[in-house]
């Protein structure tokens, strides 16, 4: 009996073998691909190897927007089973409530992906490691961090959660800088750890660095400097724009207030870049340009005079006035003492089209083309010109309107000596010719007019750098409110260009509605010009011209008086 249970027992065990042996042999061979697929659905995964965003430099070399590797945490909802202490350890890790994780998986638990953090720290992503907890996932990505904080938040940018430009550069050149991602197939284990790499799928492609062309230095100097007069004027917002006089190239631009781009979401209110999206009536910054119309017309000269008095005359029902009688002067005189009167009589005895001609071959009406979000083109229009009321307001800069960068490429074209260049955020390897819109001469005669404003005679004495000769100009406009033109309010101006013997800088400064006394464009906004350009042009290893100051502010030689 004890020999037939033996082998009854062995013949059962062999056949149990061989039935076992056969469904193997059979699954192997008819269920082979399926149970393969199966399996691999388990373990088998395909990744995403995210491509590095090019890095950000300032023409000097300079790290402005660089990326960091960082961890995206997520897990899947329909099979975790997080316990609130487990919840609880997962938040102390990554610094999230466990409370709103809970919720966050709640409301997913029908889903196959939830994020539980965006942008972990590498010491974050290794103390979940330690936690060896199922259902957490870790996926490598970047993020920018930005060395230069709020000084070029503007110019540079920011990108989203997902690393894609959203203002700025960042998005300007979204498509150089944001590369290709690669992929690889990957084995791992139930924790979802790498156990080892399969099969690369592709190699990513790397974004492009850019180099802009803003010298991080005089960004600086122009931040500071326009921080501190928007506090110390108590004034709404603020912007400084400064071109490379030969190339077109923006060496600086800061807008008040600004955002550090590190820390978006407590900064959202200074996001806006004012420099290129606000619109401000331009007041006498247009002036210039009207002289440069004179002296195209043959029939003005920066000596010939104008008779102002008795310091107001009308056009139809409109008063135009200076705040005293000036009595004769000459073009020049007129540019240099900002005088209303003098200007609005040249208008009038040009062509209808002469002086928006001048300011539409400057770039006025026109796009500048930097590429930057959100840039505006402003009020500017030929229709009403056959009314001189239209042509004497638009001689001293009232009903057109246009942004500090805008104003900043019609100067370049007087600092260029009648070069129209081309605005780029972007640094300048090749010379650059530009279009010519305005005679050589005339541009120097305009620019010698504008050099008597900043001495001691003229409206922006405050704009003066010792050492160097400085051409500009004031403005101050009325702003626009419910009932009209408030007296209240208004934007100063100061636009210029330095050194006059050989421009290398061109800068426009804006101060919109100060309020601690002092208003307008002379004592506001010049002072800042001078101070950054002292600072900038020093830097950039400009000559000195001082030595060729212009002495005399009053020409001798007149020719017949306009009355």
């Amino acid at each position: 009996m004890s020999a037939w249970r033996h082998y009854s027992v062995v013949g059962l065990f062999v056949a149990a073998v061989l039935a076992l042996c056969g469904r193997v042999t059979y699954l192997s061979v008819t269920e082979r691909d399926f149970l393969q697929h199966q399996g691999d659905m388990r373990s088998v995964r395909t990744e995403t190897i995210p491509a590095m965003r090019g890095m950000i430099y300032d023409r000097q070399g300079e790290p402005l927007a660089v990326s960091t590797p960082v961890f995206a945490v997520w897990t899947d909802p329909s099979k975790a089973d997080f316990t609130a202490a487990q919840l609880n350890r997962i938040g102390r890790q990554i610094n999230v409530p466990g409370s709103t994780l809970a919720q966050r998986l709640t409301q997913a638990r029908h889903k196959e992906f939830v994020y539980l953090k965006r942008r972990a720290s590498w010491q974050m992503a290794q103390n979940l490691k330690q936690l060896e907890l199922d259902h957490i996932y870790l996926q490598p990505e970047y993020r920018r961090y930005y060395p230069a904080a709020e000084t070029t938040a503007h110019l540079v940018g920011v990108t989203n959660i997902d690393d894609q430009g959203i203002e700025g550069s960042e998005k300007a050149f979204e498509t150089a800088l944001h590369g290709a991602p690669g992929g690889k197939t990957v084995l791992k284990d139930r924790r979802g750890n790498t156990i080892r790499d399969l099969d690369y799928l592709g190699a990513p492609v790397y974004g492009q660095d850019l180099i802009l062309s803003i010298d991080l230095r005089l960004q600086f100097i122009a931040y500071r400097e326009l921080k501190s007069a928007v506090s110390s004027h108590d004034a709404k917002s603020g912007s400084v724009v400064m071109l490379d006089a030969r190339t077109g190239e923006v060496l600086a631009l800061v807008n008040q207030p600004s955002y550090n781009p590190n820390d978006v979401l407590r900064h959202m209110s200074g996001m806006r870049n004012r420099a290129i999206t606000d619109i401000y009536e331009p007041g006498s910054t247009i002036k210039p340009f009207t002289a440069l119309a004179a002296l195209e017309s043959g029939e003005f000269e920066m000596d010939s005079p104008i008779d102002t008095a008795p310091g107001y005359f009308k056009v139809g029902r409109k008063l135009i006035q200076d705040p005293l009688n000036r009595k004769t002067i000459s073009l020049a005189q007129a540019i240099q003492k900002s005088s209303q009167v003098a200007i609005a009589k040249v208008a009038l005895e040009l062509e209808e089209r002469a002086v928006f001609d001048v300011l539409q071959r400057a770039g006025l009406g026109d796009y500048v083309g930097t590429g930057l979000p959100g840039e505006a083109v402003g009020f500017f229009d030929d229709s009403q010109l056959r009314y001189p009321v239209v042509r004497t307001s638009l001689s001293y800069g009232y009903g057109l309107s246009l942004s500090p960068l805008q104003l900043a490429q019609a100067y370049l074209s007087l600092g260029s000596l009648g070069r129209r260049l081309p605005v780029t955020l972007q640094k300048v390897t090749v010379p650059v010719q530009g279009e010519r819109v305005f005679a050589a001469d005339h541009a120097a005669q305009v620019l010698a007019m504008m050099e008597l404003v900043t001495q001691p005679e003229g409206t922006g004495p405050g704009a003066a750098v010792s050492g160097y000769r400085v051409a500009g100009k004031t403005g101050t406009a009325r702003v626009v409110g419910p009932q009209g033109y408030d007296d209240e309010r208004h934007v100063a101006w100061f636009a210029g260009v330095a050194p006059v013997s050989e421009p290398r800088i061109v800068m426009v400064v804006v101060i919109n509605e100060p309020k601690a006394g002092l208003i307008g464009g002379g004592t506001v906004s010049a002072p800042v010009f001078g101070r950054v350009a002292q600072r900038s042009l020093r830097l950039l290893g400009v000559k000195p011209d001082g030595q060729n100051y212009i002495a005399d502010g009053n020409p001798q030689q007149h020719r017949r008086v306009r009355s």
